[in-house]
């Protein structure tokens, strides 16, 4: 069974990723030249937009891959250096 310390300390350090990339997304549009970084973020080709008179709905399908993608990739790397 793994040690729960070090669960713990996991877990904390996922929430204080998401508490930084939320700080981050907040503050994107006042940082200037920040916001051209982020534009592609959910407006790529494959992205399902459809807006009527009194309904819209969108599906970033494109940018969840996207993002899976470079997510799968920075884990794999994190975890290969901890491998080590």
């Amino acid at each position: 069974m793994p040690e729960w310390g070090a669960l713990g300390k996991i877990l904390i350090g996922i929430g204080v990723g998401v508490i930084a990339l939320g700080i981050l997304m907040v503050l994107v549009d006042r940082i200037p030249g920040l916001g051209s970084v982020f534009g592609w973020f959910g407006k790529l080709p494959g992205d399902i937009s459809i807006k009527r008179d009194n309904f819209s709905f969108y599906f970033p399908l494109s940018t969840s891959i996207a993002l899976s993608i470079i997510l799968s990739l920075l884990f794999y790397i994190v975890g290969w250096f901890l491998r080590r």
